[in-house]
This record gives structure tokens, C-alpha cells and sequence, in this order.
């Protein structure tokens, strides 16, 4: 029984700890696909822009905008940092400004980049480095392919016929 108020103590710490990693601020991340209308042309959603001033009142206010990017075939991708109290206002701004141009996506999103490369660091730091010894011809016997277990049919050739 005394094991235990050391154990509490010791998983109440990680579980703050973990829980103020990704975005100690207190915000969240956004990540919001706007894909084209495409039976409208490029000068009719930019109208629709206009007309419903989504491009003076867009981010709301308390809202960054991390990235901001067009994709081809697809429309605008943007990634947005907020308080999570801010989320009613990044939706009502995309309903009032771009409902009628676009389909609208979104998704909770976080910064995984850092976690790589810590990651890729650890597993780099951690596996032992091949000596050039171990590879030569001399002692790595040759090994053929492994048959594979269902047959494969051999390609036929289609000639065109004249």
C-alpha cells in the first residue's frame, strides 16, 4: 500500500507534463480545406469573396493564420492557431464568407515535426553503425530471390491489328 501514493505522485506529474507539451499556450491548431466550386470560375469565387468580405474580415480576431496555401485541383488549405473558445467565431467567419464557393473541411491538427526529428534522433543515436568488415562480398554469401507463394501470370503482349 505504500507503493502506491509514490506511484499517483510520479503519474499525476507525467500526465501534466504530457498534457502542456503540444501547445502550452492553451491553443489548438485548425487545419481547414476550402475546395473550389468547380462549376464556378475563378472570377465568380472571387466575387463570392468580395461580395461577402470574407478576405477584409478573415482570420477573426484572436486567430493567427500558421499557413496559408493553394492547391492545385484541390482549392485553399489553411492552418489556423486558436483558443478553442475562438473555434464558434473560425466557423461562423467560413459559413458567412465562404459557404456558395467552396466545400468546406476541417480537421484538429498538431505539429508533429518536432516529434519526428526527436524521433529520427533517437533512432539514429541508437542503432549501432555497420562496420565496413560485415559487408564485403567475401562474407555475405549471395541469397536469390524468395519464390513467391501465389503464381504470377506472365503478361501478354496486345499487337494492334491492322
Amino acid at each position: 500500500m505504500r507503493w502506491i501514493w509514490p506511484l499517483l505522485f510520479v503519474l499525476g506529474t507525467c500526465w501534466t507534463a504530457l498534457g502542456q507539451e503540444p501547445g502550452s499556450d492553451g491553443k489548438i491548431l485548425l487545419t481547414v480545406i476550402l475546395r473550389h466550386d468547380q462549376s464556378k470560375t475563378l472570377d465568380e469565387i472571387d466575387d463570392h469573396l468580395a461580395k461577402t468580405g470574407f478576405n477584409k474580415t478573415f482570420p477573426p480576431e484572436g486567430v493567427e493564420i500558421v499557413s496559408y496555401y493553394i492547391v492545385m485541383g484541390i482549392g485553399h488549405i489553411i492552418t489556423l492557431r486558436l483558443p478553442p473558445d475562438k473555434l464558434r467565431d473560425v466557423n461562423v467567419a467560413f459559413e458567412k464568407g465562404v459557404w456558395g464557393a467552396f466545400r468546406t473541411e476541417f480537421y484538429p491538427s498538431y505539429d508533429y515535426l518536432p516529434i519526428f526529428h526527436e524521433l529520427k534522433q533517437t533512432e539514429t543515436t541508437s542503432q549501432p553503425s555497420p562496420t565496413p568488415a560485415a559487408k564485403t562480398p567475401e562474407t555475405t554469401p549471395e541469397k536469390s530471390p524468395t519464390p513467391s507463394e501465389t503464381p504470377v501470370q506472365k503478361r501478354r503482349l496486345h499487337r494492334r491489328t491492322s
